[in-house]
Order: structure tokens, then C-alpha cells, then sequence
């Protein structure tokens, strides 16, 4: 027992002397058992009450039902003692008035385009459910031959030239995965597509991964994934609303205006409605890869399978419904640390993102109880519930741009949410963020293991095809680059706002995404049955905001950043020594255009970064003790160009075809959707050849990263001063 004991004594003497970035050492242990305290408060049966409350109808976005659901979270956040509210926007949400898919050779077949429910779930039957469809389609009426398209990669139809096969005037038949479901459409009107199908094939989505719905977790053969379409690596938000907020009575375009809409008209279908039209299907057999797990011979077409296709849409404006909630700062209140989550769902949404959102408002419920017990952040701290996430981030995007002057000035980060299950967590954000979150992870334990969140969490994402890789120690903990899959894009690619998105997940499967089985039934039977990882989740959450409201100086740390940076700059230098152009003698040439040298400015830009992080570093160590008795104003202005550091990352014109995504490090890809690409000015164009615009946007970069080390050159006197 004394043995017991003394190895108690001994982690907990260990735990009060492990650092915590931002604070001087005499206040770690108080700090810890603050944090403590607040991570006892959030209990899994609350977490419980709200996900089943929120997700006992169906709530689609700009309907009367997702209202509610914003005023039921208003009610709680107002309860807990939060200064809340709801703001109004509004945005062009499309939903479908016709929808018609059917065989006219070589048979006749009419496709289902329902969800049928099953018996064992009451949800799946419910009424105001949305039908089965893709949100910005293009209307149309059209009757074509198909081609399979495989995932509707661009290589994909490379490969279909080589073989003579073209989709001019056909329509385009895909399976989800690979890439995000906006690109299958795009890709396919650029090749010459006039339609675009998309299904979910039981080889990524169904009956291969597992048992389906609802004996197991998978899609069922009738599942349909709904989803937006909209071109969001263009841009994200309201279409009609490019760069301001859209509220009742604002300037909009015309909708023949709008940049991001598709051009043809695209629907998913169930593998059920897939089959026939792919056991019809003529033409060369589908290389291996190319194969599914349906119970027939892939054939790539084109026909003599031949559809007549017919949507169209009511394309009128709808409401949003945004819930914010704040916890004033004492001392800074005009400092922001911003937490969201999204309310709104393509049908009843247990998992997507009712999870992520009852966890956020038991993450709200913690911190207000201890704030109503005396505990008063410096920082100002604020919830967000947005409307409209799952046709393309619009809530969150239309208060971003509303608000966008204010939050450049003020936000010192965004945090996001989405879905939330049983798993290891993962964390994609800024880099400067890294070694803040790998203390933060190592201050919380597992709810199932028992053991620190960094021992499964910190692990170096897959990027670029290399596996993950385990990293064991907060040293060498690595988040991932964050592309365009949820609410922070607004808040990181336009405005410039460090940002975070955490989550739970990755265990016990699932494929009920986007479907009316995407129930609390299905939620508490697959995916987090005792609800651990909902409370799990608010601890986490409601730990990243305490640490960062009060830290005396804000725990940004961009010696992560330069090393970040030069990896990604040494993956361009190998794609492009790939794709420089041959030589007579068979050879590669040297890089054209000079733009090695234009690397290698990037390179040296990230090396003072890091040199002046370090410096930083090293006086923050001798000036925290004398923080506490510093003027505020002095420590105000030191903060906040710490926090500003992510705005000199920015560039005034945008992206290339794409001014307003703005971020020279991070940026959903051009083909990719959700994935990002980073470097994404420089890396495109090297990947697409066009140097001179590789060499521009490197200069760019270059430009970006002196503004950052100029920052902190700037945060360095301030903090010499404060430490005479």
C-alpha cells in the first residue's frame, strides 16, 4: 500500500512541474486544480439529454425545425448564464421540386431515389425528412448513354482517354470516396459530362466494411449519401453573397452570377438504384482497381445503358439561425478565444453533428458553472452554434464576414467541432498551436484507456500517402493541416484566425453518413454508447479554452511552424524536380524559371521564424514572473501580436482563380475538396507545370513569412521591455 502510494505522490509531483506554456511555474499546481475541477463538471447523461433532444427530428437547414433546435440550444446556453443570443442571416439553400432517374435501355428500370425505414428505428420514418439529393446541382432534364467513372478522379478519366472512351454528352457515373463529392461533378462538366450520378458502392460504404443497418453500423443497400455540392475550393458561405455577410436585405447576385454552382446536374443514388445500371453497362471490363464489391462484372461503358435524368430546384433564399453565446473576459474582453459547432443536419443528424454539438454545450455548461462559482476569465470566451454547415458552411461564413473587421482585430482563435464517437482524438489546426496542444493532451487521460491523450493522439498525420507515424512524446507531437471540412475555413483561410478542429473518432465503423439512419438510435448502439466520449470531448474542449483565456502570455510557439513549413517546401522540391521538363537527352532538366532558388527563399524565410522563436522563447522564460505585475496595456499589446502572427499569413489577392481563400499555407485543393493542400499557390502550379506562377506565388510565401518574423521580432522588444 505505502508503494501505491508513493507512486501516487510521485505522478501527481511530476504532473505540478510539468510545463504549462503561458503561465510562470508558481502558477501550475493552481492552474491544475482549477482545470480539474472544471473537467469533473461534464457528465455523459447531460451530454445524453441534449444529443437526443436535438436529434429527435429531422433539422435541415432554413427550415422551421432547425429554428427550433437553435432556440432549445439558446434556452440552455441562457440557462447555464451565458450572455446569449441568435443571429439572423440568410442564403441561398436550394431544395429539390423534381427528381426523376430512370433506365430507358437497354431496360426499363426506375430507380427508388427513397430511403425505405426500418422497422427497429422510428426516426427512419419520421415525416420532414429531405429527400435524397445533392445541394447546387444544376437543374436539367437529359437522357444519355453512361460511362463509369470510377471515383470521378482526374486521373481517372486520363485513364478513359487512353482507352478511348470519351464522356462528351454522356453522363458520368461515380462512386463516392477518394475525394470530396463536389469534385466528382466538376471534374465530370469539365471533361464534357451533361449529368453526373454518384453512388455509394458496398466496397468503401456498405455490406464489405460489415454488417449493415441495423444489424451493424454500415450503410444498407437503399442508403443514400445526401451532401453539397457546392464549389468550395473556390469559395464557401452563400453563394450570392461572395465576401459579406447576407442578412435580410442585403445586395446579392444574380444566380446565373454565382461562381460556385455546378454546371451540370448531379445526384446520389443508393447502391440498390446502382446496380442495374451498372450490370447493363457494355464496353471494356474496369481494371482491378477500378472494381467495387457489387455482384456483377464493372464495365466501363459507354452504354448501351441509357438514363433519362430530371432535377430541378426551388433556388429561393432561406434562413439561417446562428446561436452565440459569450463568458466575458475580465481583463481583456476585446481578446476572443471562439469555440463552434453546427446545429443544422441533412436529416436528424445523432452523429452529424448533434454529437459534436451536445458536447460543445456541456463544454459551455462546465465553464459558466464555474464561473457562477467566481472564476473569471480574462478572455473573452464565445460558443457557437452555427445554421447551414452541411450546404457549405454558410452560417458560420456569413457571421465570419459579417463580423470580419472586429474578429481580425480581436480573434485569438477559432476552435471547431463536428461529429464525435468512440476513438482517438484528432486535432488539425495552425502549427504555431502544436506544442500548446500536445500539454493540453498530455494533462488528459483516455476515458477508456486511462492513459494521456497524447499516448494515442499524437501521432504525425498521413500526408501526401506516407502512413502515420507514431510520435510518443509531446516534443514531437504533430497536428494536421486543416483543408475545407467543416466551420473553421471562414475563420482560418479568409481572415487569417488561428484556428483548431478536435474531435473523437475512428472506432466501431459506421456508414449511416448523411441518411435518415443517422438516428440516436443508431448513435447510442454504434458509436458512443455511454456517451464517454461526449463528456470526454468537453473536457478536452473545456480545457483548451480555460488555458488559453487566462495564460498571461498566449502559448503560440513558431518554431513548429518553420519546421513545418520547410517540409512542406522540400515535398514541392521533389514534385517539381518530377514534373521539370525533359531534356533532349532524355534527362530531366533543371528546374525551370529559377524556381529552386524561390524554394529555397521559402526555406530561409521559415529558418528566421525559427530563429526568432527561439529567441522569443528563451525572454518569454525570464519575463513571466514579471508579467503579473506589468502594466496591462503593455501585456495586452504583446498578446495581441502573438495572436495577429497567423494575419501576416495572408495575402491581399487570394489564390490563384480564388481571391478569397487567402492563406498562403493552407487551402482546401483545387481537386481535392476537404483535403488540403498546403503551400497550395506554389504547389498547384508546380503540380499543373505553370512556373512563372510557381516563381509569383513562392515570392508570396516568402513575403508571408517575413511578415511573421517581423511580428515577432516586434513581440520580442515587447518582451525585453516588460522583463527590464
Amino acid at each position: 500500500m505505502r508503494t501505491a502510494i508513493c507512486i501516487l505522490l510521485s505522478a501527481a509531483i511530476l504532473s505540478a512541474q510539468a510545463p504549462m506554456r503561458g503561465y510562470p511555474a508558481s502558477e501550475w499546481q493552481a492552474r491544475r486544480d482549477l482545470e480539474d475541477k472544471v473537467r469533473a463538471i461534464p457528465r455523459p447523461d447531460r451530454v445524453k439529454t441534449y444529443l437526443e433532444r436535438m436529434a429527435a427530428k429531422p433539422h435541415a437547414a432554413g427550415s422551421p425545425q432547425s429554428k427550433a433546435v437553435a432556440e432549445y440550444a439558446l434556452g440552455l446556453m441562457k440557462e447555464f448564464g451565458l450572455d446569449a443570443r441568435i443571429e439572423n442571416f440568410e442564403a441561398l439553400l436550394p431544395y429539390p421540386t423534381a427528381r426523376k432517374l430512370e433506365m430507358t435501355a437497354p431496360r426499363q428500370f426506375a430507380a427508388r431515389l427513397n430511403e425505405p425505414g426500418v422497422n427497429e428505428d422510428g426516426d427512419s420514418t419520421q415525416a420532414g425528412q429531405l429527400p435524397t439529393f445533392n445541394a447546387y446541382s444544376a437543374s436539367g432534364d437529359i437522357t444519355a448513354q453512361i460511362v463509369y467513372v470510377n471515383f470521378g478522379l482526374p486521373e481517372d478519366y486520363e485513364y478513359l482517354k487512353s482507352k478511348g472512351i470519351d464522356v462528351k454528352g454522356k453522363i458520368a457515373l461515380a462512386r463516392y470516396g477518394r475525394s470530396w463529392r463536389g469534385t466528382k461533378p466538376k471534374v465530370a462538366a469539365e471533361n464534357g459530362a451533361v449529368g453526373c450520378l454518384i453512388y455509394s458502392d458496398p466496397h468503401e460504404d456498405g455490406y464489405f466494411q460489415g454488417d449493415v443497418y441495423p444489424k451493424g453500423p454500415y450503410r444498407p443497400r437503399d442508403g443514400v449519401q445526401r451532401g453539397s455540392v457546392l464549389d468550395m475550393p473556390i469559395m464557401v458561405g452563400d453563394p450570392l453573397s461572395p465576401g459579406w455577410a447576407s442578412e435580410p436585405g442585403s445586395k446579392r447576385l444574380k444566380i446565373e452570377e454565382a461562381k460556385t454552382l455546378m454546371t451540370i446536374p448531379v445526384m446520389p443514388i443508393s447502391y440498390a438504384d446502382a446496380q442495374p445500371l451498372l450490370e447493363t453497362l457494355g464496353g471494356p471490363i474496369a481494371p482491378e482497381p477500378w472494381r467495387g464489391a457489387l455482384p456483377l462484372t464493372y464495365h466501363l461503358g459507354p452504354g448501351p445503358t441509357t438514363v433519362h435524368f430530371k432535377l430541378d430546384f426551388d433556388w429561393t433564399t432561406k434562413p439561417l439561425y446562428d446561436v452565440i453565446g459569450k463568458i466575458p473576459g475580465s481583463v481583456y474582453p476585446d481578446q476572443w478565444i471562439i469555440y463552434g459547432n453546427h446545429h443544422d443536419a441533412w436529416v436528424n443528424g445523432a452523429s452529424d453533428p448533434i454529437s459534436g454539438a451536445a458536447s460543445l454545450l456541456e463544454s459551455a455548461r462546465a465553464l459558466a458553472t464555474l464561473y457562477k462559482q467566481g472564476w473569471r476569465p480574462k478572455r473573452t470566451i464565445v460558443f457557437a452554434l452555427w445554421d447551414g454547415e452541411e450546404f457549405g458552411l454558410m452560417g458560420s461564413t456569413e457571421w465570419a464576414e459579417k463580423h470580419q473587421d472586429e474578429l481580425a482585430k480581436k480573434a485569438v482563435l477559432y476552435m471547431n467541432s463536428d461529429s464525435n464517437s468512440r476513438g482517438t482524438l484528432s486535432v488539425g489546426g495552425s502549427h504555431a498551436l502544436e506544442p500548446f496542444m500536445a500539454e493540453v493532451l498530455r494533462d488528459i487521460n483516455d476515458p477508456v484507456t486511462g492513459k494521456p491523450l497524447i499516448e494515442s493522439s499524437g501521432r504525425r498525420p498521413p500526408r501526401d500517402g506516407r502512413p502515420a507515424q507514431a510520435a510518443p512524446t509531446p516534443g514531437d507531437y504533430k497536428i494536421a493541416a486543416l483543408g475545407a471540412g467543416s466551420d473553421y475555413v471562414a475563420f482560418l483561410d479568409h481572415i487569417g484566425v488561428s484556428s483548431l478542429n478536435v474531435g473523437f473518432g475512428g472506432e466501431g465503423g459506421g456508414g449511416v453518413y448523411h441518411s435518415i439512419y443517422d438516428s440516436v438510435k443508431w448513435y447510442e448502439r454504434f458509436a458512443d454508447p455511454d456517451f464517454a466520449y461526449g463528456r470526454a470531448l468537453a473536457q478536452v474542449t473545456s480545457t483548451i479554452l480555460m488555458r488559453l483565456a487566462d495564460a498571461p502570455v498566449l502559448p503560440f510557439e513558431f518554431a513548429n511552424l518553420a519546421g513545418t513549413v520547410k517540409t512542406y517546401v522540400d515535398e514541392i522540391r521533389r514534385e517539381a524536380e518530377l514534373r521539370a521538363p525533359v531534356g533532349s537527352s532524355g534527362d530531366r532538366a533543371s528546374l525551370p524559371s529559377n524556381i529552386s532558388a524561390d524554394l529555397a527563399r521559402i526555406a530561409s524565410s521559415a529558418d528566421a521564424i525559427g530563429a526568432s522563436a527561439r529567441s522569443l522563447h528563451e525572454a518569454f522564460a525570464a519575463a513571466l514572473p514579471k508579467l503579473a505585475s506589468a502594466p496591462q496595456a503593455e501585456v495586452a499589446k504583446l498578446n495581441e501580436v502573438l495572436y495577429r502572427a497567423e494575419r501576416g499569413l495572408l495575402t491581399a489577392n487570394g489564390l490563384p482563380k480564388r481571391d478569397w481563400y487567402k492563406h498562403t499555407l493552407y487551402a482546401p485543393g483545387m481537386y481535392t475538396g476537404y483535403g488540403v493542400k498546403t503551400l497550395p499557390g506554389v504547389r498547384e502550379a508546380v503540380e499543373a507545370q505553370r512556373w512563372e506562377e510557381a516563381r509569383t506565388e513562392a515570392n508570396k510565401v516568402s513575403a508571408a513569412l517575413k511578415r511573421v518574423s517581423d511580428q515577432l521580432a516586434e513581440a520580442l522588444a515587447q518582451v525585453r521591455q516588460i522583463a527590464r
